[in-house]
């Protein structure tokens, strides 16, 4: 897994993510549960040659959900938040 586009699944574009991409220079992405945290910074600093600051990670587990019949289970994932240097943008849309 030392492919960026392996590690780096999504960009997030939602509300809350826009606003912290703005103000507070953090972009959200969804990225492989099996990734750390040195893999998903070397991953954006070579998809967008920006310099990386911080990275926050969040596990979410995947619910359990009842499809006409048996339980099913929808796939955990994982959420990470990265601060860029001051000054520098990605451009996701």
């Amino acid at each position: 897994m030392n492919e960026p586009h392996e590690i780096i699944q999504t960009a997030s574009l939602t509300e809350k993510s826009t606003l912290m991409s703005e103000k507070q220079n953090k972009y959200v992405f969804r990225v492989s549960p099996k990734a750390n945290k040195v893999q998903i910074k070397n991953a954006i600093e070579r998809l967008f040659q920006k310099e990386v600051i911080d990275v926050n990670t969040c596990n979410y587990a995947g619910k359990e959900r009842r499809v006409r019949g048996p339980l099913g289970r929808r796939p955990r994932w994982k959420k990470a938040i990265v601060t860029l240097k001051e000054g520098e943008k990605i451009d996701l849309v």
